[in-house]
């Protein structure tokens, strides 16, 4: 004879964790920090015909990948990040290989307004996710 096997959903602790990262997600720190992950994305996935730099296409496809990525995220983590602070560690890394992708990726160093926009971008992204993720520690150990 086997018991029923319980539901996670019903555990008292699931609608608390739940109220923590709700309380968290609605701080203005938070709300900003979301936001300008979300549109540092979105820049770094169009930076390269905003600065003019499509001639590198592998630097082209890095911004567009990486953008749309960091964008995918801070959507994320602006509508559910009770669900998606489990890959929070992920935008400050992405922020990161905008920062050093163009001494990285093949296909030749770009211009000096390339590299200056890829390390103001990714510095934005990574500031901005480490705000975001801090806020969450900071809150979850209240």
């Amino acid at each position: 004879m086997s018991t029923p096997t319980p539901n996670i959903e019903q555990h008292p602790d699931v609608a608390t964790m739940r109220r923590r990262y709700d309380q968290i997600a609605e701080t203005p720190v938070a709300q900003s920090a979301d936001g300008l992950v979300f549109l540092s994305g979105l820049y770094v996935a169009m930076s390269p015909w905003v600065i003019g730099f499509t001639e590198h296409s592998s630097m082209t496809a890095s911004n567009l990948f990486a953008g749309l990525a960091v964008a995918l995220l801070g959507i994320g983590f602006a509508a559910v990040y009770g669900h998606m602070h489990g890959i929070a560690w992920v935008a400050p890394l992405l922020g990161v290989w905008v920062i050093v992708s163009p001494w990285v990726v093949d296909g030749g160093t770009p211009e000096t307004a390339a590299i200056v926009s890829n390390v103001i971008a990714g510095a934005v992204i990574v500031l901005c996710a480490l705000a975001m993720m801090s806020s969450g520690i900071r809150k979850m150990r209240s």
